[in-house]
């Protein structure tokens, strides 16, 4: 009976094994995907900062323009 038992005993033990490994590789690719998604939304809220900077840049801009070209034709 022991002969039988060995290789068992041996199979339980790989399939805890590959368990071990499956739960380590699901682990990093949930913290990977954590990464992932908190970058996106780090780059979206800065890139939306950054779009309204430049909206408010384009809009004085337009300002001064139109107080220059406004200027040119007065004189």
């Amino acid at each position: 009976m022991s002969g039988q038992d060995d290789p068992v005993q041996r199979e339980i033990h790989q399939d805890w094994a590959n368990r071990e490994y499956i739960e380590v590789i699901t682990s990093s690719i949930k913290k990977i995907a954590d990464f992932l998604n908190s970058f996106d939304m780090s780059c979206r809220s800065r890139l939306a900062t950054l779009n309204e900077k430049l909206t408010a840049l384009e809009r004085r801009i337009e300002y001064i323009e139109a107080r220059v070209s406004g200027f040119e034709i007065c004189t």
